[in-house]
């Protein structure tokens, strides 16, 4: 029970901000489409680059994050063409980006910080990594194709900064340059920023909101059998097998890796959904409703796993 106590607590100061995102849009008329441009295309980038920058890279932390992007990807590209025919707006779309990842930046940094030693710690961070890129190139990609066709999709993709930062802290990275212990300071500044202005998105997001229109069984219920049963299932199984038969991965890659699989649809996904206009209202509720399912299913879950 003690578990299931700390993380509500912890967790409990993000649902005061998505309160704040909404407010912030309903009644002072925040455009939320200036949130989301602030997102994707500044302070996402800067974090990016800087935490590349500060890692120290070695084979099991590589395998990590391309696992992560591409599992990720197969399930986007697997939703899109499976159930293309399904909806005649762009739900699609923005159920492909969702199940392919999870809040893994927004929501599960804090949870990592909770529940695992500074150094396991830093090593999911660098995992997160792998869905910013996720989600700012096939996630984009695959939402874009709600509004624009694969060409001009694919040209948006090679505008996103996020992509030329990930590029250009791992340049520098692996050629020796450090990050200035002066800069430090402002980078947790920006990581702050981008944690709390991407839980007020999903405030944001349920603005126009139509109960009627916008609570899709169909689609929360595809999107939550891939985030809280496949996802988990996959990893469970490939824990077992390295267990077993392999011994390349460590105990901290298992518990990072498990960690990744149980939060919540990540919140993004309003974020490019506002950005795109691809149902921002159906998005935002299914994902609010994935982080209050989060607060009973991740205890769960972690006891069964044997715990932290």
């Amino acid at each position: 029970m003690n578990i299931f106590f700390i993380i509500l607590g912890k967790i409990a100061p993000l649902y005061l901000n998505i309160a704040f995102g909404y407010i912030l849009t309903k009644y002072f008329k925040v455009k939320r489409e200036y949130i989301a441009f602030l997102l994707v295309y500044i302070l996402g980038p800067i974090v990016i680059f800087f935490a590349v920058l500060s890692i120290e890279i070695t084979v099991q932390l590589v395998f990590l994050p391309l696992f992560i992007f591409f599992f990720g990807s197969f399930i986007a590209f697997y939703i899109l063409k499976k159930y293309k025919n399904d909806w005649n707006d762009a739900s699609v779309n923005t159920l492909a980006f969702t199940c392919g990842t999870g809040n893994t930046g927004f929501f599960g940094i804090p949870l990592a910080m909770i529940l695992l030693e500074p150094s396991v710690a830093n090593i999911f961070i660098f995992g997160t990594l792998a869905s910013l890129l996720y989600e700012n190139t096939t996630g984009f990609f695959v939402t874009a194709k709600g509004s624009f066709t694969a060409r001009q999709s694919i040209i948006k993709v090679l505008k996103l900064p996020l992509l030329y930062a990930f590029i250009l802290g791992l340049s520098f990275n692996l050629i020796g340059v450090k990050t200035p212990e002066f800069i430090v300071p402002y980078f947790e500044n920006f990581k702050w920023a981008y944690g709390i202005l991407g839980m007020m998105m999903l405030g944001m997001g349920m603005k126009g909101f139509n109960l009627h229109e916008d609570f899709d069984k169909k689609y929360i219920k595809i999107s939550y059998f891939f985030k809280f049963v496949f996802w988990p299932g996959v990893i469970l199984a490939i824990i077992f097998i390295d267990k077993s038969f392999v011994n390349f991965l460590n105990e901290d890659i298992y518990k990072v890796m498990f960690l990744f699989s149980i939060v919540p649809l990540a919140g993004n996904t309003v974020t490019l959904a506002v950005l795109l206009k691809a149902k921002p209202e159906k998005a935002s509720f299914t994902v609010l409703l994935s982080t209050l399912v989060s607060v009973v299913y991740i205890p769960v879950v972690l006891a069964l796993y044997g715990g932290f």
